[in-house]
């Protein structure tokens, strides 16, 4: 498997990723509504072999979505999410270190400027890749 799309779904928002040969090369936040559209485009412009999704609260939904709308020849696997977003937190610092009076806050009491769905869709793929090796 050289390129995955990683899922971490949601109800209002997804974060989408896409690693190839571990590197990433596509990762965004998007809508719901939008993100089967998306997936299809990424499955086409990236040559998907693998959907890695997290386990939470909505992944049954999300995998029926996945199994009706995207080729069925692309495997779906489910991962577990646990404290993935936490742990996306601190990535998130990591990928965009903090710049300014930021920088004096500890980590831990930072907060990103933005979602970091995206990035949890990077670390379920890692943690997918984790397990298989």
């Amino acid at each position: 498997m050289n390129t995955i799309l990683g899922l971490d779904p949601g109800r209002d928002k997804c974060g989408l990723a896409v690693i190839n040969d571990k590197q990433v090369v596509y990762h965004q936040v998007v809508d719901s509504a939008k993100a089967i559209a998306i997936m299809e485009q990424l499955c086409q412009d990236y040559g998907v072999d693998l959907i890695v999704m997290g386990d939470g609260t909505t992944s049954k939904a999300w995998y029926e979505k996945i199994e009706s709308h995207l080729t069925k020849e692309i495997p779906v696997v489910t991962v577990n999410e646990k404290n993935s977003t936490l742990e996306a937190r601190d990535r998130y610092w990591l990928i965009y270190p903090p710049q300014g009076l930021q920088r004096l806050i500890p980590q831990g009491l930072r907060v990103p400027p933005r979602p970091v769905d995206d990035i949890v869709a990077i670390l379920l793929i890692e943690r997918y890749s984790n397990l298989k090796n």
